[in-house]
């Protein structure tokens, strides 16, 4: 039985990863020949299970350039015969062999034609998980935290599927991040696989390209939780679609965890089929959202204290209150002031703070366009350009056309008969229009999008998110 490679294990001379290990160097001999594989490979390198690579360590970056220059293709024809399709092998530096490079001419001639004269390749650091612990817990974000120390508490009965949505910078991928994190930690005998949304497609069309679909399928519908990134890379992608949905189905029937996070709730993506969206939210749907004042400021608190910045309190109050966009906004508020103590060797005080932050926000303001927001508001109700500035006055249309109004006049400060003129209204229409939202607003009305009934308040922070955004 072939090991799960994103679990490799550390154990004794039955343990399959081991077992298996020894399989791969015996079809790499045959593969390359008893001599190549005596003179490069015996007593010179090391290998291990690293995810989907087998990685084959080497002594030093000459021969890391050479092994990979000869050897490459050979060693991923194994990885792939032995492990499946979709593995691949990578060479890097190991550390800890001692073994001098061999002279160059001792190389054989029929290899040393082949020798390139590139730099040393430098050594690919793996990927660094974050913790759940890193992340400040706040009103914005304590269901999905919730959620996901459920699901790393009891895997096979947590919240299934675990959907997380919500705008850039919010923290959904230090979220699923953290899963993986503790659930290799907690449940080493788990296969918990991590994937971006971008790389599950592009590797079912490698495989559909390669005719290599079987192995896919198994890679991926053979894991105990799986842990999507980004699935609204999805969107508009029908093939891709109908692959991850039959995984989804597959995972239902087996009762395989799935983790998934995107940037809307999948009823907003236009081109998502609804076969898909609803499976997605039948579980647990946690929106994430910007921190709220008291959030920031632990967040603040919590990243100063870690970069060790020599700021005073007024300082952090001062970043709390003006970078609540999202904590990548406070972290690129702080990486400037941290950048300005090391330049300075001084304390930042709080005329240089707000010095140096009026700047940076003024080299990160977004304009918002008319056309921003007809975009926006017709791609969130399903409706076309022209029936916005139409003559028509039924409720599909008049609603959107009204919100688009508004936040126009709220967001981008037009006067009432420009925006007039681009709906192909009156100025008094459009000041109509600005009273209606509000009475909205105030009486708590409703509006179904989707099938799905909203309050026009939550219709209006979606949308101002996204145009934000």
């Amino acid at each position: 039985m072939q090991p799960r490679l994103h679990t490799p294990h550390d154990g004794g001379e039955s343990d399959p990863a081991r077992i298996d290990l020894g399989r791969f160097r015996g079809l790499l001999k045959s593969r390359v020949g008893t001599s190549d594989f005596e003179h490069w490979f015996r007593d010179r390198t090391s290998f291990r299970l690293d995810g989907e690579e087998v990685v084959v360590g080497v002594a030093s970056p000459f021969l890391l350039n050479w092994m990979q220059s000869n050897f490459r293709s050979a060693a991923n024809d194994v990885a792939r015969e032995l492990f499946g399709p979709s593995v691949r092998s990578r060479f890097e530096v190991d550390p800890t062999l001692h073994v001098a490079p061999p002279k160059p001419e001792t190389t054989p001639l029929r290899r040393r034609k082949r020798q390139r004269t590139d730099a040393p390749a430098r050594k690919r650091p793996g990927r660094r998980f974050r913790d759940l612990t890193d992340l400040v817990e706040g009103d914005c974000n304590r269901l999905a935290l919730t959620a996901a120390k459920r699901v790393c508490t009891d895997p096979r009965n947590g919240c299934n599927p675990l959907l997380l949505f919500g705008g850039v910078g919010t923290g959904k991928s230090h979220v699923l991040e953290g899963i993986h994190r503790r659930l290799r930690r907690d449940h080493g005998s788990l296969d918990v696989s991590y994937v971006t949304g971008e790389s599950f497609g592009n590797y079912f069309v490698e495989a559909l390209k390669n005719h290599t679909l079987p192995g896919f399928r198994k890679r991926f519908r053979s894991v105990d939780v799986l842990l999507v990134d980004d699935v609204d890379f999805f969107d508009g992608k029908k093939v891709i679609q109908e692959e991850f949905l039959n995984t989804v189905k597959h995972f239902e029937s087996t009762g395989t965890q799935l983790v998934v996070s995107a940037a809307r709730h999948p009823r907003l993506m236009a081109k998502v089929g609804d076969e898909l969206s609803t499976r997605l939210v039948s579980g647990i749907a946690c929106r994430m959202e910007s921190p709220d004042p008291e959030t920031a400021r632990r967040i603040v608190e919590h990243k100063s204290l870690r970069m060790k910045l020599n700021v005073s309190p007024e300082v952090l109050d001062h970043v709390a209150r003006r970078f609540r966009g999202s904590v990548r906004e406070i972290e690129g508020a702080l990486g400037c002031l941290e950048t300005w103590c090391e330049m300075t060797k001084r304390r930042v005080a709080l005329g240089d703070a707000r010095r140096l932050l009026t700047e940076l926000e003024r080299d990160c303001v977004r304009v918002v366009r008319m056309s921003d927001v007809e975009k926006v508001v017709c791609r969130f109700f399903g409706v076309e350009a022209d029936e916005l500035k139409s003559a028509r006055r039924h409720r599909v249309v008049s609603q959107p056309r009204m919100l688009a109004m508004f936040l126009a006049r709220k967001l981008i400060g037009a006067s009432y008969s420009e925006i007039g003129r681009h709906f192909r209204r009156n100025h008094t229409t459009v000041l109509n229009a600005e009273r209606t939202v509000n009475g909205w607003v105030a009486d708590q009305e409703t509006v179904v999008v989707s099938a799905q009934q909203w309050t026009m308040q939550d219709v209006l922070v979606t949308l101002e998110r996204e145009l934000a955004g």
